[in-house]
């Protein structure tokens, strides 16, 4: 059963207010009601509430209306609308404002309980959140490296250790991580800090072009080269060369740089002159260079000699510890850049960025927040400044049809009730065959 907590009950019907009042106040919450938005909004100016059940159509002030004006004097409110099947579409734009679910009338008990404990379980988000955040005092804030979770400060250990040696390093992880980050990190620690850190993505440029980049050129050696310049592998003289996405490189590319690495020496093309180099090696890739071996894409020797030390980078989804905190980072860099005093998020909408799985990792929370600055029209981010990352949301907005509001809603009891058809039946007010049959007719999941 969930927490206690503090319900509003709004609904112009008597019925559905003793209803509601009835079922709550038997399991423990604290629960009033009100008859209309006006009469919401005045017990709200007397205390506040944790969970509102507002009913969308209503004489007077309509839940819609209601339900901005909570979120704007109330952002932290969690509101549940009350609507009827005709009345879909206005619930989908409920949603993109703020709402957190809606229920259907009729409803059962079991529908109610089932909603409870979905916000339960994201008031317990926020305040993980909220214990994360209390934490900022003690963040680990490592060359713009910002975390505190077990897993960072296991990759913060790693770079401490390796930072004095010579030894070349690979980078692993999904796009958006922080590879380039902790690469830097690795030279600014290092005796090489006072040389220059060089980075360079090999999967941007030309084959053709980066052994140019890499090896330098004499004059004339091909049609464009009007003068001799030196390459990377010189210009970083006694600094630390990056080389993302290392495993998009040709095995030409490989055997060239195998050799520099083990003699130290290079020519740069259209020369045979030795020139002496001197810089240490941080690699870094997205791809799994051993199935690259396996494929014959990638030389065995190649990889032996850049895998000396290997740092894995987890994704943001594995460090969520991290993300209140990297909340408040970019919260205040994109703040101060845009002069909006953009300065705080509503509780529903850290926890939304909490659930939210990242698949672009730390790059894509970044973007998130800059995008939700730049647009909000408050001082506070909410909900609705992060409809955007909620997919399947966006797109019953394409979706207005009866069938399709339908179709949402059967498949969102079954994933909340795990696929159990006979609760769900029960939850929907229909037989279990119907149900069957409406699986196989939407092409339902059932779990």
């Amino acid at each position: 059963m969930p927490n206690k907590m503090s319900i509003m009950i709004v609904d112009d019907e008597k019925v559905v207010r003793e209803s509601f009042l009835h079922w709550f106040e038997k399991i423990g919450h604290r629960v009033e009601a009100a008859a209309s938005g006006s009469e919401a909004l005045d017990k709200l100016a007397k205390a506040p509430f944790e969970v509102m059940f507002v009913d969308i159509k209503m004489p007077g002030m309509n839940g819609i209306e209601l339900l901005e004006n909570v979120k704007s004097e109330y952002p932290d409110t969690t509101v549940v609308i009350i609507t009827a099947y005709g009345s879909i579409e206005s619930s989908v734009k409920a949603m993109q404002m703020g709402a957190v679910d809606y229920l259907l009338k009729p409803f059962k008990p079991d529908q109610l309980t089932l909603v409870m404990e979905k916000i339960a379980q994201q008031k317990r988000l926020v305040q993980e959140y909220d214990y994360l955040k209390g934490r900022l005092e003690k963040i680990t804030k490592f060359d713009n490296i910002i975390g505190q979770s077990d897993e960072m400060m296991e990759v913060f250990d790693l770079i401490v250790d390796i930072a004095q040696s010579e030894t070349s390093v690979l980078l692993t992880g999904e796009t958006g991580t922080g590879k380039e980050l902790v690469a830097k990190a690795i030279h600014a620690k290092s005796p090489r800090a006072h040389h220059p850190f060089i980075a360079i993505n090999c999967g941007a440029i030309p084959d053709s072009l980066l052994e140019s980049e890499l090896f330098g050129h004499q004059k004339g050696s091909f049609t464009s080269a009007t003068h001799t310049r030196k390459g990377f592998l010189e210009v970083v003289a006694g600094g630390t060369l990056f080389l993302d996405e290392i495993g998009e490189i040709s095995s030409k590319m490989q055997v060239d740089l195998l050799r520099v690495l083990e003699e130290k020496k290079l020519t740069r093309i259209g020369s045979n002159q030795l020139v002496d180099v001197d810089f240490r090696l941080i690699s870094a890739t997205r791809r799994d260079l051993e199935k690259k071996i396996e494929a014959g894409t990638f030389r065995r020797d190649f990889f032996y000699r850049i895998n000396v030390i290997k740092i894995n980078i987890p994704p943001l989804r594995k460090r969520k510890a991290d993300i209140p905190l990297l909340i408040d980072h970019f919260l205040k860099k994109y703040s101060q850049e845009t002069a909006k005093h953009v300065d705080r998020i509503s509780r529903d909408a850290q926890a939304r960025l909490m659930e939210y799985n990242w698949p672009g990792n730390v790059r894509e929370l970044e973007n998130a927040i800059e995008r939700a600055v730049v647009l909000s029209k408050s001082r506070t981010l909410g909900t609705d400044d992060f409809m955007f990352l909620r997919a399947p949301l966006s797109q019953t907005l394409k979706e207005r049809s009866l069938a399709a509001m339908e179709k949402a809603h059967i498949q969102r009891i079954l994933s909340e009730t795990n696929g159990n058809v006979t609760h769900a039946a029960a939850i929907l007010g229909i037989n279990r065959v119907t149900l069957h049959k409406k699986i196989k007719r939407f092409n339902l999941k059932r779990k």
